[in-house]
């Protein structure tokens, strides 16, 4: 799994700290005068994917250089109600002002993993692949395609700059007879540095997809809001016209939940997106105890 890079993540933790801080924690001034130095768990009080332990030490650190966090699980391990999956060592003043920020990562992060988990278990069995898609919080997206991982999960493309997907509403610019034009497209989208793929949606298996497939360098097609028998004739026509190469992949979208992912799944599809791992994914209950 693709590790965490803390560095690029640092404005978003200044940004929540400031936003919190303001000018002072004035209950920790009144209570703590001195620097009283106490022990604290960071206990999960449901079953959860963890994620988020290096943040955690990155805004410990922040509030002060003496707050030690020990880690008792690491990020994409599960944890069981009332693990302590870490704990905390230092001054209490600030160990108390930094609780909330700390947690709020902590809490949105494991809920991301841990709900992105399940869609992967959901799957198990099949070929299929659980994806995220764009449909994240904004200025979280590489924290939250990190949690993807965590629990599991496929990062689809970061942003716009990585990944070429003409999308429906692209190739209806193109006309009916799109399949000349989009060729052309596809070759000089092969010769753009720094791409990971080159992806086309298609809203229409027979009217559409066969065309679609008789164009080379397309790694991915994109299958929107299909039911599943479109699906399998989608996987079909793939195959019949593809042969054993199975190229270019095949993926879902659209309307996915824990209720439909595995029989989607069980259609053939190579990818399925889900947009729920992050834009609907609960907080996990996670909370600091003395």
């Amino acid at each position: 799994m693709k590790k965490l890079n803390i560095a690029k993540v640092r404005p978003l933790i200044r940004l929540a700290i400031e936003e919190d801080l303001g000018r002072g924690d004035v209950t920790s001034a009144l209570l703590f005068e001195d620097d009283t130095i106490a022990k604290a768990n960071i206990v999960s009080r449901e079953e959860i994917v963890v994620c988020g332990m290096d943040v955690a030490k990155e805004i410990l650190r922040r509030y002060d250089k003496r707050l030690k966090l020990k880690v008792h699980v690491n990020d994409g391990q599960p944890a069981h109600v009332g693990r302590k999956i870490a704990a905390i060592q230092g001054p209490l003043g600030p160990m108390l002002t930094a609780e909330r920020v700390m947690l709020n990562f902590l809490q949105r992060l494991s809920g991301i993993a841990t709900t992105t988990r399940k869609f992967v278990w959901a799957v198990q069995g099949t070929k299929a692949k659980i994806y995220d898609t764009r449909k994240t919080m904004p200025g979280w997206r590489i924290l939250e395609k990190y949690a993807v991982r965590c629990g599991g999960g496929h990062n689809h493309r970061l942003g716009l700059y990585d990944g070429i997907l003409i999308k429906d509403n692209h190739l209806a610019q193109l006309g009916r007879n799109f399949q000349p034009k989009l060729k052309r497209i596809v070759s000089k989208a092969k010769k753009v540095k720094g791409i990971k793929f080159v992806a086309v949606e298609v809203d229409h298996v027979d009217h559409q997809l066969n065309h679609v497939l008789r164009i080379p360098g397309i790694d991915i097609v994109l299958l929107d809001n299909m039911g599943q028998w479109q699906l399998k004739h989608a996987v079909e026509m793939r195959n019949e016209m593809c042969g054993t190469n199975k190229k270019p992949l095949l993926e879902a979208s659209g309307n996915i939940t824990l209720n439909n992912v595995s029989a989607i799944a069980q259609c053939g599809i190579d990818r399925i997106a889900v947009g729920a791992i992050t834009h609907s994914a609960a907080a996990a209950d996670i909370g600091l105890d003395r």
